[in-house]
C-alpha cells in the first residue's frame, strides 16, 4: 500500500539568503497528528565528469569550508543561475573550473542530493570533445585542476578517497557505462 501523503499545516521562512532558504513547517501526518518539520531548500545544480580523451578525467580540488578539508578531488559542480537551462549551467561550470567548455554533454542522471530535510535536485552529465573556453570563477573559488587517468578516479572513489556524492554518483554511471 503506497504510503499516505502528509500535510503542510503551516510554514515560515526561518533563513535566507542568496543560496538557500530554511523553512519551518508544521506537517500533518496521516494519523492526524502534527510534526515540526525543518527543510532547506536550495536552487538545483549541475556536475560535468569531464572527459579530456577516453581515457582521462579532469577533476577539480578547493578548500571546502563545511568540512574543513582541502585534499579532496571532485568533477566540476554548481548552481544553476535563476532562468538558466541545465545544459548552460553545466557549460559555465565547466569554463569557469577547468577553463573548457564540451562540445558533447551525455546526461546521466538526476538525483536528490538528500531526501529528507534537504532539497536540492542535482544533474549530472558527461563531458567530452572539450575545448578551451576560459571564463573566470566565482569569487569564492580557488581551484587546482588535475587530470587522472579514470581508472584512478573510480580507484579513488572505490578507496573513499573521492567523498562527494556527486562525483561518486557520475563516476560509477560512467564505469557502468564503460563496462568496468
Amino acid at each position: 500500500m503506497t504510503p499516505r501523503p502528509w500535510r503542510t499545516a503551516s510554514s515560515r521562512v526561518v533563513y535566507r539568503n542568496p543560496w538557500i532558504t530554511l523553512r519551518e513547517d508544521i506537517a500533518e501526518l496521516p494519523n492526524g497528528r502534527t510534526t515540526l518539520y525543518g527543510v532547506v531548500q536550495c536552487g538545483e545544480c549541475v556536475g560535468v565528469l569531464p572527459f579530456v580523451d577516453s581515457d582521462h578525467v579532469a577533476l577539480v580540488r578547493q578548500y571546502r569550508y563545511v568540512f574543513g578539508e582541502d585534499q579532496r578531488w571532485e568533477m566540476p559542480t554548481g548552481g544553476v543561475h535563476a532562468g538558466e537551462a541545465l545544459l548552460d549551467a553545466a557549460r559555465r561550470e565547466l569554463r569557469e573550473e577547468i577553463g573548457y567548455d564540451a562540445a558533447t554533454l551525455e546526461p546521466l542522471c538526476t538525483f536528490y542530493t538528500s531526501k529528507s530535510i534537504l532539497h536540492e535536485i542535482a544533474h549530472l552529465y558527461i563531458g567530452r570533445e572539450l575545448v578551451v573556453a576560459c571564463e573566470a570563477p566565482d569569487e569564492t573559488e580557488f581551484l587546482e585542476v588535475g587530470v587522472f587517468p579514470f581508472a584512478a578516479v573510480l580507484r579513488m572513489v572505490l578507496d573513499g578517497e573521492i567523498r562527494d556524492s556527486m562525483t561518486i554518483i557520475a563516476v560509477l554511471h560512467a564505469a557502468r557505462q564503460m563496462g568496468q
